[in-house]
């Protein structure tokens, strides 16, 4: 798979294949480490201005990670999964 080649969608059927693909395409686009790492702490004595920034690029990427995982299902899975926090 060329690392711009997305995934088929997942319609329900084979989601260990599905799941296996869509984590390699996130690894080529370095998003994968979102799907098992929590937000990171901002150590104390950083500035505001670090501290914001250093969370909001976090918040950025996993939008970004969240989105490609569900533009990877289809219609009737993306209406029930879109709403779901993480």
């Amino acid at each position: 798979m060329a690392p711009a080649e997305k995934p088929r969608k997942f319609a329900g059927i084979d989601f260990k294949l599905w799941k296996q693909k869509k984590f390699f395409y996130l690894t080529t686009l370095c998003l994968q480490r979102f799907t098992s790492e929590d937000a990171p702490e901002v150590p104390d004595g950083t500035s505001d201005k670090e501290h914001f920034m250093i969370v909001e690029a976090w918040k950025h990427s996993d939008f970004f990670c969240r989105n490609y995982i569900l533009s990877g299902l289809q219609d009737d899975l993306y209406n029930v999964y879109s709403g779901t926090k993480t």
